[in-house]
């Protein structure tokens, strides 16, 4: 049996190898189903013992809690807010923020990211509009880069990193968390050869997760570690296959470096599920 293992996990880190990334192993240690009201689950946050999370595109402007029994206990309405296409949720000791930038087919024009308050009653207190400095061509098309459904705050910015329908790569775009209009270039680029959905930042651990998938609905985790905004070239990336093919993974947070939680959405005619990831 070990000898299966040892070959098994050889035979990962030569595929993935084709792309500098090596590809290994891990396990599913905890499941449950979520409720169908979060069926498109698109982000996932701590909340005290609890979870936030919220639905994408044209779902409504609402922050949902639940248990890790997966027990929903509380929604939130997001005063002032409106659900475009939310794709990821980030918060730091101050404030939650939504990342409203979903751009399926490249041609929106009103991408921003709310800041919420959750200690005035989630009241939406401000927002980042943002573009991309080298978009040129809104017209609505399938394969382009000016897509981002991953967000994370650090001490000092906020974070998105792109879905890149045409490079399979994920570009390091940085804003202040200030209110503006932003002109976004991309300042790093990943060659993870999937399309990334949701990521996560832990400050003590200087480490970011990202999750993705592939267009045969291969299911990916990434860590990135050692993460320094001044240093970009120092990130470590690692390569993770999920034992999820088919499902809709959407969101992730840390738990430590080799735990982490992460929802799919409801595939149609399944429930929505929360996992819990061990490297």
């Amino acid at each position: 049996m070990k000898t299966f293992f040892y070959l098994f996990n050889l035979i990962l880190i030569c595929y993935g190898s084709k792309n500098n990334l090596a590809l290994y192993a891990q396990t599913v240690i905890y499941k449950t189903q979520l409720p169908k009201k979060i069926e498109e689950t698109s982000g996932l946050e701590f909340f005290g013992q609890d979870f936030l999370t919220h639905n994408d595109s044209g779902g409504k402007a609402v922050l949902y809690r639940f248990t890790t029994q997966g027990e929903l206990l509380e929604q939130y309405n997001i005063e002032g807010g409106e659900n475009n296409d939310w794709e990821d949720i980030a918060q730091d000791e101050n404030f939650i923020y939504i990342s409203d930038s979903g751009n399926n087919k490249g041609k929106r024009k009103n991408l921003s990211i709310l800041i919420v308050d959750p200690k005035d009653n989630f009241k939406k207190v401000g927002q980042l509009a943002f573009h991309y400095n080298d978009q040129q061509n809104f017209d609505k098309r399938k394969k382009h880069p000016f897509d981002a459904e991953a967000l994370i705050a650090t001490q000092k910015s906020l974070i998105l990193f792109s879905k890149n329908r045409k490079n399979l790569t994920t570009e390091l775009y940085s804003l202040p968390k200030t209110e503006g209009n932003y002109s976004l270039s991309a300042q790093k680029s990943f060659d993870v050869q999937s399309l990334i959905t949701g990521a996560d930042y832990h400050d003590k651990l200087n480490l970011v997760a990202l999750v993705g998938y592939t267009k045969s609905r291969a299911q990916f985790l990434y860590t990135l570690s050692s993460f320094d905004m001044y240093n970009l070239n120092s990130v470590k990336i690692k390569k993770f296959k999920l034992p999820l093919d088919g499902k809709q993974i959407e969101a992730i947070k840390i738990v430590d470096q080799k735990t982490f939680w992460i929802t799919s959405e409801n595939e149609g005619d399944s429930h929505p599920m929360l996992y819990k990831i061990q490297l």
